[in-house]
């Protein structure tokens, strides 16, 4: 769900664009089929959800969410987390958020026809409402949660997950700040070439 970080964190070329996106949409998938780099992006994107969730910073954070919620709290974590990416934005990039987004879409929209159907889909929506933006606010952020709290196909007491974010809102940031450092480093020196 941490589609800006994974995007952030991949190399600047379409296909470890995809790759990093594509641990989101590959079950099922046969991989061998991509491409070197779209699976070293795969690998990336693999790297960095084992990093994010044996991280004690991480761990400390779901704990801050009821019980009702904390089965979902990763994912509540990496939508916050692009928000506060994008927070701190001039902290860790050296172009404007607006440019990456934007050649990142343009990047991602020319492999759309070799992604997955599920991913088209999700992708070609990302691109089209440019969804990244939507994270540059706790409003966009709780949309985006209660969104997904609606797909989820069983009953559960996701939606409205906002509320305790807002609650713990300053130490989720400071989670952050110290975690994300972290994890850029880990991928500078561990992700795949």
């Amino acid at each position: 769900m941490n589609y800006l970080a994974h995007l952030y964190l991949a190399k600047p070329d379409a296909d470890s664009l995809t790759g990093n996106l594509l641990g989101d949409f590959c079950r099922g998938v046969d991989t061998l089929q991509y491409s070197t780099k779209v699976r070293a992006g795969l690998e990336n994107h693999r790297l960095v959800d084992r990093f994010t969730d044996h991280h004690p910073n991480v761990r400390a954070a779901k704990q801050r969410f009821s019980r009702t919620r904390r089965r979902f709290a990763g994912i509540a974590l990496d939508v916050l987390f692009d928000y506060f990416l994008i927070q701190h934005w001039d902290r860790f990039a050296d172009e404007p958020f607006e440019a990456f987004c934007a050649r990142a879409y343009q990047r991602l929209a020319s492999r759309l026809p070799i992604m997955p159907p599920r991913m088209q889909q999700v992708v070609g929506s990302m691109i089209q409402s440019h969804w990244l933006a939507h994270y540059q606010s706790l409003d966009g952020v709780a949309h985006a949660l209660d969104r997904i709290a609606g797909r989820i196909r069983f009953s559960n007491q996701f939606a409205g997950s906002i509320v305790e974010i807002r609650a713990n809102l300053g130490e989720f940031e400071h989670c952050f700040e110290q975690f994300f450092p972290a994890l850029v480093t880990h991928v500078d020196r561990h992700g795949p070439e």
